[in-house]
């Protein structure tokens, strides 16, 4: 099929791309509520049911670079349509699966499909949206579906849960798999690529993906294991010292697989550290929050899910509407000023959450700050992240912006759950109350959230120089 570039289709395909995103993005949330029936239906221990989620996570945050520069050699639309091939097929696969063995399994190809697709779409957009408003607004929806996306993974969770069976949070991805490949072959252009001749780099692909897929399998085992622990150590150096390798390997090939000039851009360096930080930080609420929902104010996985509605809303209203508006008349640094602040003050004051809290008062006020600060912050940080990348390397700023995020989530997610669990045992050690050892343990990760989010803060002030765009520019008086 031939694509139809006019700008009507461009919209149509931006909606295309991010429904794939969507139905990605969701799928990295949506097992955690179905995780007990899982449990009991096919029989895993407490330590085999993380292998639910993990195996996802190493292949999807292991390949995302890799699958990145793979689109800018042999074609975004290609890599798009084969991953979310694979992804398809990998869910039906999780859906009827029968043993743990199965599952787990089909969970690691199911991430392998959601790298590849994933990892460019943003090469995508900034290609179809190359003006600078348009694409700005193109990027606002783009980061709604990447941070709703996961909130709203825990309301289709409980609900495909509780209604039919565990099996239909991955049989619902087919028909959502098979619609969006026939409306990207329609819709989106048949990019070439540059060539495998132009970074065929294969010992490079081994060790980047071995060197990313071992340190995220280090990071979500640290929880489990401790970050002092001999295996975590050993393990993230050897992956320290694979990632040495291939950084090296890269600087001295004439046709480097990831060329190392895109790192050498402070908006894309900088963007990335921004978005390593915050998403750790941010993540303290959403996992954090939802167990102290239900652990401490005992509601269930669908009261759960309408809990966090109002964060998604809040996102999608100021990532749609305003950010775009923002990044475009005042430049992308300063619109991450204007939203970052409200990401720290929304944690802060969801630290301050109680035993006996109520969630209008003690809840809602965070989730809804914290909500509007994504919403503005994150579409702007990625604009800055693919502003300094070249067409040429658009699939692989776009890779490295979603690697970071699957990094700042695993990292999150380790070091507060980790720091969370060993100051309730503590205080449960002397004597205090369940509830109350579990509310203090969040608290403390959740403080420590919110610091991230202010180095976060910090970066941008420093590191990160004002720029405006040409639209912008054109908008002053003369």
């Amino acid at each position: 099929m031939t694509a139809l570039p006019d700008t009507q289709n461009r919209w149509r395909a931006l909606i295309v791309l991010c429904v794939g995103f969507f139905m990605i993005v969701l799928d990295t949330t949506v097992v955690n509520v179905a995780l007990p029936s899982i449990q009991d239906d096919l029989g895993f221990s407490q330590a085999g049911l993380a292998w639910v989620v993990n195996a996802y996570l190493i292949a999807f945050g292991g390949l995302l670079l890799l699958a990145g520069r793979l689109g800018d050699l042999v074609g975004r639309r290609r890599i798009f349509l084969v991953g979310l091939a694979v992804f398809t097929v990998a869910s039906v696969l999780c859906g009827i699966a029968q043993s743990q063995e199965v599952l787990v399994t089909a969970r690691f190809v199911q991430g392998v499909g959601g790298a590849m697709a994933s990892a460019v779409i943003l090469g995508m957009i900034v290609t179809m949206f190359p003006e600078p408003a348009e694409q700005a607004k193109a990027i606002g929806v783009y980061a709604f579906v990447a941070s709703g996306g996961g909130s709203v993974g825990l309301l289709a969770g409980g609900v495909l849960t509780d209604a039919i069976n565990w099996h239909w949070i991955f049989f619902i991805n087919v028909p959502i798999g098979i619609a969006t490949a026939l409306f990207a072959r329609r819709l989106i252009e048949d990019d070439k690529g540059l060539g495998l001749s132009e970074g065929a780099d294969a010992p490079g692909a081994v060790l980047v993906t071995s060197a990313l897929m071992l340190g995220v399998y280090t990071i979500v085992g640290a929880a489990e294991h401790g970050w002092t622990s001999g295996r975590t150590l050993g393990l993230g150096a050897v992956s320290l010292v694979l990632l040495a390798a291939f950084l090296v390997r890269q600087g001295r090939i004439e046709k480097p697989l990831i060329p190392l000039r895109i790192f050498r851009s402070r908006p894309v360096s900088g963007a990335n550290v921004v978005q390593i930080l915050c998403i750790a930080g941010m993540f303290s609420m959403f996992f954090l929050g939802a167990l102290y929902l239900q652990r401490i104010l005992r509601y269930d996985a669908i009261q759960v899910g309408f809990a966090f509605l109002p964060t998604t809303v809040a996102m999608g209203l100021m990532s749609v509407r305003y950010s775009a508006r923002l990044t475009t008349r005042f430049g992308a640094q300063p619109t991450m000023l204007a939203g970052l602040p409200l990401i720290l003050i929304g944690l802060a004051l969801f630290s301050r959450v109680p035993v006996d809290g109520d969630y209008w008062v003690d809840v809602l006020p965070g989730m809804a700050l914290l909500g509007m600060g994504a919403g503005t912050a994150f579409p702007a940080l990625v604009t800055m992240a693919m502003s300094g990348a070249s067409p040429r390397d658009a699939g692989l700023a776009s890779g490295l912006i979603n690697t970071t995020a699957q990094v700042g989530g695993a990292l999150g997610l380790a070091v507060l759950a980790t720091m969370s669990t060993s100051r309730s045992d503590a205080l449960r050690e002397d004597g205090v109350a369940n509830a109350i050892a579990l509310t203090e343990g969040y608290q403390l990760a959740l403080i420590v959230g919110a610091g991230l989010v202010a180095v976060a803060l910090a970066v941008t002030l420093t590191v990160l120089r004002p720029e405006r765009t040409s639209a912008a520019a054109a908008a002053q008086p003369a």
